[in-house]
């Protein structure tokens, strides 16, 4: 439902304190305006810089009515009781901790239902007193859509080649949601100016720029794709099922999302950094100690901030990295932190659950154990991938992309790679390329994760077995032992050497 429409409904229903969070002031009082000349009501606008203004003299502005306190007391006398007259306050949010600003509000809400005079707050948030709280209702003004967005677009480029077509325009409209209308003429303008056309890496480009300065969330524009990984075939298959486009009539059925566990350095984080690219989606990236605050509801602000920002990036990837370092202490936070860690995965869970936007969820984690159990159950994530230690026939593919990559030859021979990961294949051939030696003598340098931390690596490996579905193959994963001298290994689910 559009801003006008609602706002439309609480003007006929009387509700005289109405806050409107929007991040386009400009942009939602032309709604506001355009409402009240359909409608035929008055409507007067404040801010500091101008003043006081009405629809009556647009353009004009009243000195006398600088101060906050003043513009909620003018409404009285501006008000006719045959129509209702709204009063838009912008960025109001300032001035409104003021107990002389309070008590003015609370006395023209009230009187406001008998002189039909509305009281409007235009805040790029939603910051109201403990006094005022139950005196308004907030409504949103919805970041542009994709018509929208479209309709932009072509308002800017207007000469032929300019605006792409197809697949292409899709994938522009898919790089502009969540910019707000300023954002997106910017975007689109200068990627005429750079390129001639509107391009898609311009619109990244500057939508890198505005998840910066929220300071949540970064966008991931590496060149990683599924061909830089060696392996992980069954989960590449499954994510790139789950992703696949869909038509209109299924669009209610969104993929959720994939929890990755796994040995330290068997490509979790890679393969999160090279599913956005290789289905066409930003990937964004969420560091869960950036949302913690030092101030009291900080951190749970900050938490929903993050979340309607990724909602409004979609579709999209959203990568946790991590997340049992960022989440384990949710079970003891009542102790430690007033139960902010708490409060934090709650949000966090209920958006797993209830969001609708297209987002799919990539965590990774490396202690199963640390992480809340309600965060792995049914519905939270769309499967549960472990990632081993890779095979023969993995680490082959792995040597050859690295070798290739830092300019090796193919000749050298390959060093003793036993209980290797990819991380430290990849390790093996930067050091050789370093230090100009070959491979085996760079290999000197590398100490295998599962010799350092053996114990850590039999844990979680045991731990999945038969829990967690194979990273590499279809199916549940499972993990052979040996005891007692005899090989217990379940070949035909689990071939590789382990």
């Amino acid at each position: 439902m559009l801003l006008t429409e609602r706002l439309a409904e609480n003007v006929r229903a009387c509700f005289t304190g109405i806050w409107i969070q929007s991040h386009e002031h400009d942009e939602a009082l032309l709604e506001i305006t355009r409402l009240c000349h359909s409608e035929d009501w008055g409507l007067l606008s404040w801010d500091i810089d101008r003043g006081l203004q009405g629809t009556q003299a647009i353009g004009e502005s009243d000195a006398s009515y600088p101060d906050p306190l003043a513009a909620i007391h003018s409404l009285n006398s501006q008000a006719d009781s045959d129509r209702p007259t709204l009063l838009v306050l912008k960025n109001f949010h300032r001035f409104i901790n003021s107990p002389e600003i309070i008590q003015a509000l609370t006395q023209q809400i009230g009187l406001g239902k008998q002189t039909r005079a509305f009281v409007i707050i235009l805040a790029s948030l939603i910051q109201i007193p403990p006094e005022l709280e139950k005196l308004f209702v907030c409504l949103e003004h919805d970041l542009p859509d994709r018509s929208q967005l479209e309709e932009i677009a072509r308002s800017i480029a207007t000469e032929p080649g300019e605006l792409p077509e197809g697949m292409e325009l899709e994938r522009v409209l898919d790089a502009a949601c969540g910019l707000t209308r300023y954002e997106a003429e910017g975007a689109f303008s200068l990627s005429l100016v750079r390129h001639g056309r509107i391009d898609v890496s311009v619109v990244l480009e500057l939508k890198a720029q505005t998840l910066l300065k929220s300071g949540l969330l970064t966008l991931h524009s590496g060149s990683e794709s599924f061909d830089d990984l060696g392996g992980l075939e069954s989960l590449k298959a499954f994510c790139r099922r789950a992703l696949r486009p869909r038509s209109q009539e299924s669009s209610h059925v969104r993929p959720r999302g994939v929890l990755l566990l796994g040995v330290p350095g068997t490509g979790k984080s890679a393969f999160a950094k090279a599913l956005g690219r290789e289905t066409g989606r930003a990937t964004l990236t969420l560091d869960v100690g950036a949302l913690m605050g030092a101030l009291v509801g900080q951190t749970e602000e900050r938490t929903r901030q993050a979340l309607r920002i990724v909602d409004a990036m979609q579709p999209a990837v959203l990568f946790i990295d991590e997340v049992e370092k960022g989440l384990s202490g949710a079970t003891s936070s009542g102790q430690s932190d007033s139960g902010v860690s708490t409060r934090m995965l709650g949000t966090l869970l209920s958006w797993l659950n209830d969001h609708t936007s297209d987002v799919f969820v990539v965590c990774t984690a490396n202690d199963i154990s640390k992480l809340p159990p309600e965060l792995i159950r049914a519905e939270r994530f769309d499967g549960l991938f472990f990632l081993d230690l890779p095979g023969d026939s993995q680490k082959q593919v792995i040597w050859n992309i690295y070798r290739e990559q830092y300019g090796l030859t193919e000749e050298q021979k390959l060093p003793e790679d036993r209980h290797w990961t990819g991380s430290e294949i990849r390790a093996c051939c930067r050091l050789a390329a370093l230090l100009d030696v070959p491979l085996t003598q760079a290999s000197e340098n590398v100490v295998p994760v599962a010799v350092t931390a053996a114990e850590s690596v039999a844990r979680l490996r045991r731990w999945a077995s038969n829990r967690c579905l194979s990273a590499e193959q279809p199916g549940v994963f499972v993990h052979g032992e040996r005891s007692k001298g005899r090989a217990q290994r379940k070949l035909s689910r689990d071939p590789r050497r382990n």
